[in-house]
């Protein structure tokens, strides 16, 4: 379980609270106005922004004095954060070894985690040679490798047409599904957090509220949600 215990978050005049559960396992959009901190709420999960107050705990365990990279989770952003110099392969292997220096079981992982989402053969080729949604699929893999039980998505296939976008959001559900995987997504689209998640928690008003099921929420939102919707 994710657990956001009495987190206050400051950035100037802005201020976000929040004092909720995600139970593990599960799939959470995180949906609210722009600027209501659903960005904000991410990077303090994954320890870019310290919380004021409050700490992060991942079952049990106290991240929040943990840096970033000694933290249960991957985040996938928009950008796909790949390296132009570097192969699809190559981009892959990061998520074993910085320094790339891989043993032969590891090169045969990432060829594995390349072909799982689609892309196998294009190892050799660089991130300039492949399309949005294969470089999508690139990042997609890396965060494959990595085995981190908390998956993060800040809104990483929002420049994507919506065909290919459903298919990535799919492809998501399909390897958190395969490998038990905690998501929390970031979107501004209530299609996509329909299509990928179970729960929805909603920021608005300086406050990040507990995850309820995202039919539910949708089905009768509060106030803030209608207008945010326009409904």
């Amino acid at each position: 379980m994710l657990q956001l215990e009495d987190l206050e978050l400051r950035q100037g005049g802005f201020a976000l609270r929040a004092n909720l559960a995600v139970p593990a396992g599960t799939r959470t959009a995180i949906i609210g106005p722009s600027g209501a901190g659903k960005s904000t709420l991410l990077s303090a999960v994954a320890g870019f922004h310290d919380p004021d107050r409050g700490r992060v705990l991942w079952q049990g365990q106290d991240l929040t004095p943990l840096p970033p990279g000694q933290r249960p989770l991957s985040i996938l952003f928009q950008d796909n954060n790949l390296f132009p110099h570097l192969t699809v392969a190559q981009n892959v292997g990061l998520g074993l070894r910085p320094d790339l220096r891989l043993s032969r079981q590891q090169r045969a992982d990432v060829e594995a985690a390349l072909d799982r989402v689609g892309l196998a053969g294009l190892g050799p080729r660089r991130p300039a040679a492949l399309s949005g949604g294969q470089q999508s699929r690139v990042a997609l893999a890396r965060v494959l490798l990595r085995k981190r039980p908390l998956l993060l998505l800040d809104e990483p296939f929002a420049a994507l047409g919506p065909a290919l976008k459903a298919e990535m959001l799919g492809l998501v559900g399909s390897i958190a599904n395969g490998s038990g995987l905690t998501v929390l997504m970031v979107t501004h689209d209530p299609a996509d957090a329909r299509r990928l998640c179970d729960l929805a928690l909603l920021v608005e008003g300086g406050q990040a509220h507990p995850p309820q099921p995202t039919e539910a929420l949708f089905a009768d939102p509060p106030e803030a949600l209608r207008r945010y919707l326009g409904t």
